[in-house]
């Protein structure tokens, strides 16, 4: 497995009281958007998404909805596509 990267984004003491959160909170906040994001972007699967916020699968896609985010993150033609396979042909 290659060594894990790391970012790092630099933020005052202002942010996390305007978001009434630890610095720790902010930290899994920030981690699980941007997962949320690049999920919705179709840039991570659901799986890579989810680690990268270091939570489950069926949490990350629980918590999706209240984020704003669509659990299916299909586009059409591969909508299509999974239905037909689902269908069997």
């Amino acid at each position: 497995m290659a060594a894990p990267h790391t970012l790092t984004i630099e933020y005052g003491d202002d942010v996390l009281l305007s978001v009434g959160l630890s610095a720790e909170q902010f930290a899994r906040e920030a981690k699980f958007l941007l997962a949320a994001r690049l999920y919705e972007l179709g840039r991570l699967t659901a799986g890579q998404a989810a680690g990268l916020a270091a939570i489950g699968r069926v949490e990350f896609f629980g918590r999706l909805a209240a984020v704003g985010v669509n659990m299916v993150n299909l586009r059409p033609e591969d909508a299509d596509d999974e239905i037909r396979f689902g269908r069997g042909g």
